[in-house]
């Protein structure tokens, strides 16, 4: 049986080659080829020895999730629906700005925290994703971007030799013009930019998927494979405070903590685990963190609940509740799934919203909506998960007493 080395983090991979009879220096050479390069055939390998990548091809495999479906939105976002077997799928997805780009990946098929307002949550839970699928979204998106970067390069000299000659004869064969092979990239291509961000808020909770989480975050931040700051890689956790505390000390990076209610009476409703962690055990938590965090602040996310969470005494409850923790709080419009009866809250009550926060001294951002359209934005990623917790089919039940 080959071992997939996508799945293993820089010791690990030393170990691999050790086993092999190989030099350390040789886990840095195949970090960099598979993760920087995005290579998955060993042949390629053209610096290491040809018995070492024959020995490579016999005992190893580079290989990531099974694309089932890829999906561009109106707004240039992109979403991959990715098979790992027994009939589950998850999703991950790319968001391009103008300087920046981020993908959000997945670390479970499924949740088990069952979060009333997140569509995952309604899924159910199937089991954790491996190193090799977390560290798979980011080598297989890299690679689809860089294709579709490379393509937008061989249009450009194409226009240029088609405009310099005045022939057809330098475009790739299947386009009859210049202008066609532009068309073919769809909408979007030109806002796509490389990743530079990751954040850990797909399907799942990180911190319920600990160990393979933190390795995937080494390989990420690894200088030989991704080279990401640690700045630029948030993960967003509902609460799991052994977990944030267990983060701090073993792979800190910046936090994101789904917090969505004011006081501990609502967020018992809205995100159960609340009632094993209430809220001043996290906050206490999220204080701790910040001693050894890459950014001196946490990120609180606040999903708006129309006539829910979102009234103007609400907003004056949370700037109290936080105002002695460094953060950032923003404000999240519910996007809509089937099944739920939540409602987006209205703009001017966001406004209204923002503003208390904001009077009070704290930074509030409401986030841009990007791929609702493609059911890509926060909230709204789903797959397909074959649940074992049961709690759709009692769901279902429930409904239909």
């Amino acid at each position: 049986m080959t071992v997939n080395l996508l799945g293993l983090d820089p010791e690990a991979l030393q170990g691999f080659c050790a086993s092999l009879g190989e030099k350390p220096f040789r886990a840095r050479q195949l970090l960099r080829w598979i993760h920087r390069a995005g290579v998955d055939d060993f042949g390629a390998m053209t610096d290491m020895p040809r018995g070492l990548r024959e020995r490579l091809a016999e005992h190893a495999s580079i290989a990531a999730p099974r694309v089932l479906r890829d999906t561009a939105a109106a707004d240039g976002t992109r979403k991959w629906l990715l098979d790992v077997g027994a009939g589950n799928a998850f999703e991950t997805v790319f968001i391009p700005e103008t300087h920046r780009g981020t993908l959000c990946i997945s670390s479970q098929a499924g949740c088990a925290l069952a979060c009333t307002f997140c569509s995952t949550g309604h899924q159910g839970f199937n089991r954790n994703l491996t190193v090799d699928e977390i560290v798979g979204q980011l080598w297989l998106a890299s690679r689809a971007l860089r294709s579709r970067k490379a393509l937008e390069g061989e249009v450009r000299t194409a226009q240029s030799a088609e405009r310099a000659l005045g022939s057809r004869d330098a475009l790739a064969p299947g386009f009859r013009t210049a202008q066609s092979a532009v068309a073919c990239l769809g909408r979007g291509v030109t806002e796509e930019r490389p990743i530079s961000n990751v954040v850990m808020m797909g399907m799942g909770e990180p911190l319920a998927n600990f160990e393979n989480v933190v390795a995937a975050l080494r390989l990420m931040l690894d200088d030989s494979a991704y080279g990401l700051s640690r700045r630029r890689v948030t993960l967003s956790t509902v609460g799991l405070v052994p977990g944030i505390d267990r983060l701090r000390d073993a792979c800190p990076v910046a936090l994101a903590v789904s917090l969505h209610a004011p006081n501990d009476v609502l967020r018992d409703e809205l995100v159960p685990i609340n009632r094993k962690y209430p809220i001043r055990e996290l906050l206490a938590a999220c204080q701790r963190y910040l001693s050894k965090a890459p950014r001196d602040f946490v990120t609180f996310e606040y999903v708006m609940l129309s006539g829910v969470n979102d009234s103007v005494g609400q907003a004056r409850e949370l700037a109290a509740l936080v105002s002695e923790v460094p953060c950032k709080i923003n404000l999240i419009p519910f996007n809509p799934f089937a099944g739920v009866e939540y409602v987006r809250s209205s703009p001017e009550a966001i406004a209204r919203f923002r503003d208390v926060l904001m009077q009070a001294g704290l930074v509030a951002t409401v986030r841009k909506t990007r791929g609702d359209d493609i059911e890509a934005a926060c909230g709204q990623l789903a797959g397909r998960v074959q649940d074992r917790t049961q709690r759709t089919r009692r769901r279902r039940e429930e409904a239909a007493a």
